[in-house]
């Protein structure tokens, strides 16, 4: 088994701010035109994606992390530590911020924090995103928000396909309207809505806030988190590395040739965001073409990558001892 790619079925997740992008882009059967997510790759119980292919095909990534530890390398964590989305933001997402772990061990059930990161796949022309804020102090934080003064605490960036963001848990954020972004993060749930400006949902209220919880775990001032990012160039592919740090890897591999990879550090999450070509193991071919999805189990060791395609790819950082 630990030889056989794990192709993985999506789930999709409906949200105010969704729209129908992730079927016109990636030819998605959605449940609905107001889909915003597409969980990729995930163990998580409020999403699990479950393997299409091979001896595994219909377990879920959560059975097989609880049942299958090898294909991991036993790995050390009691739950599968990353979750890979899409998401279509046809609406501007709240402004919202994530706890830390150990803030969410304590208030959230056990929960991970979430720290997470995107690639932003396409938007519109002028598009932008919240980012951080404009307090120099906790209080003055807290009176920027009691006061509505929003448009002047949102520190808002401009954005283009292909920017990556870096964002650590305590980040105040949201995506906007006519935006396309592929997300990887810590395998948590738990986000601290903000700001959701003022919109009514489909029972015909506003949706709940959770001002005391952002305001402990807001990082104040702002710190601007930029990643020291790394290009490697052969004959038939450009890899980059956006960040390599105590939660994950994550690249961008583009394809033009083939891409060779002696795989021996820990297992790798995969999705195919452009083009279409082949995985190659020693065993077998298997077809890519945009919108896959899968896993390399460990240790997979030699395979290849051809053809003419966009991934991004990503694995966890193995914990320090």
């Amino acid at each position: 088994m630990n030889h056989t790619p794990l192709f993985l079925a999506p789930v999709f997740q409906e949200r105010i701010w969704g729209g129908a992008r992730l079927a016109e882009q990636f030819g998605y059967r959605l449940p609905s035109e107001r889909t915003g997510e597409c969980w990729a790759i995930s163990a998580h119980p409020n999403g699990p994606t479950t393997v299409k292919n091979g001896p595994l095909q219909g377990k879920t990534l959560g059975e097989l992390w609880e049942h299958h530890p090898e294909l991991f390398g036993h790995f050390p964590s009691d739950r599968f530590p990353l979750l890979t989305k899409i998401l279509d933001a046809n609406d501007d997402l709240s402004v919202q911020v994530h706890p830390d772990d150990d803030y969410a061990r304590t208030y959230e059930n056990g929960e991970l924090g979430k720290t997470e990161c995107w690639y932003i796949i396409d938007c519109k022309e002028g598009a932008e995103l919240v980012y951080g804020h404009h307090a120099k102090t906790k209080e003055e934080l807290r009176e920027m928000m009691e006061e509505g003064r929003w448009n002047e605490l949102l520190r808002k960036v401009p954005i283009r396909p292909g920017d990556f963001f870096y964002v650590p848990s305590g980040t105040v954020h949201a995506l906007c309207e006519g935006t396309l972004v592929l997300e990887t993060q810590q395998s948590s749930d738990t986000t601290y809505r903000m700001y959701d400006y003022d919109r009514i949902d489909e029972n015909g209220k506003k949706r709940e806030l959770h001002l005391a919880k952002a305001l402990d775990v807001i990082t104040v001032p702002h710190l601007d988190v930029r990643c020291e990012q790394s290009v490697t160039k052969t004959d038939g592919a450009e890899i980059t590395t956006f960040v390599d740090n105590e939660y994950f890897t994550v690249q961008k591999w583009e394809i033009q040739k083939e891409w060779t990879v002696e795989q021996t550090d820990c297992f790798l999450l995969a999705s195919v965001l452009a083009g279409e070509g082949e995985l190659r193991t020693e065993h077998e071919t298997y077809v890519l073409q945009k919108g896959d999805h899968f896993l390399l189990p460990y240790p997979f060791e030699r395979f290849t990558v051809k053809g003419k395609l966009q991934l991004i790819v990503s694995s966890p950082a193995w914990p320090k001892q």
